[in-house]
């Protein structure tokens, strides 16, 4: 539980809070297009069509269950784009180029990243204004956190000055269990003031709500686990 719930859920946290959301998918896997209770097998056209045929906005963009959220969604043929894209003389700019025609429509766009550091990933930092991290209370997650950091220089010195670090969220945190306990002390260690104080919990709810295809709030809207994205979207609220 990491990227794709924080992204779905966040999302869905600033819709309630009447603010014009888009949530873009870019993991070809599809998962938060799915989390937002979306057959990928209707899909005519998907993020793929955005990024390698230029489709308009209008044609890729769906609504969702909440008023103040819509979608950009992906499915399989996302895999293709870093082959179909690889001659472009400007494939890390792709995304950027497509939200510029949409963004005056929304307050917030929120980049579901693919797990791993392609072209899709390259391409969300290259049009982002803010990285947010999902740092999960487990071991070994400590030490993907400073690499990811260390891109994010490297985007921002050589082709998106405006792009800072938004802060690094611990997830799936077990009150009980002593190594969740020691993986949140270190990071509040090395990270300090860049952990949002807002940390989420491991959850039921939270692990199963994508699997209905819905966001945590539209199953239980009063849920531990909906309340702690809640207070994430307050902190992300106050971004500069």
């Amino acid at each position: 539980m990491g990227k794709t719930t924080t992204a779905v859920n966040l999302s869905a946290a600033l819709a309630l809070m009447e603010k014009n959301v888009l949530l873009v998918d870019l993991d070809p896997q599809g998962n938060a297009t799915s989390g937002l209770g979306i057959d990928k097998t209707t899909l005519k056209k998907n993020m793929y069509h955005a990024l390698v045929d230029g489709a308009a906005p209008g044609n890729v963009i769906l609504k969702s269950s909440l008023d103040f959220l819509k979608l950009l969604p992906a499915r399989m043929e996302l895999f293709r784009v870093e082959m179909e894209l690889m001659e472009s003389p400007d494939k890390e700019n792709k995304l950027r180029h497509f939200l510029e025609r949409v963004k005056d429509s929304f307050e917030y766009v929120i980049l579901d990243t693919p797990p791993s550091l392609g072209l899709l990933t390259f391409n969300a930092l290259t049009a982002a204004d803010f990285l947010l991290i999902p740092m999960q209370c487990e071991t070994y997650a400590l030490d993907a956190v400073a690499p990811l950091m260390q891109i994010m220089d490297i985007i921002k010195k050589n082709g998106n000055p405006r792009l800072h670090m938004g802060g690094i969220l611990l997830t799936m945190f077990d009150v009980g269990e002593s190594e969740s306990q020691r993986i949140c002390e270190s990071a509040r260690e090395r990270f300090g003031h860049l952990l949002f104080n807002t940390v989420i919990p491991r959850n039921a709810l939270l692990k199963n709500a994508p699997m209905d295809g819905i966001p945590i709030f539209l199953r239980d809207m009063g849920s531990f686990g909906g309340r702690c994205y809640l207070n994430l979207a307050e902190e992300i609220l106050h971004l500069k």
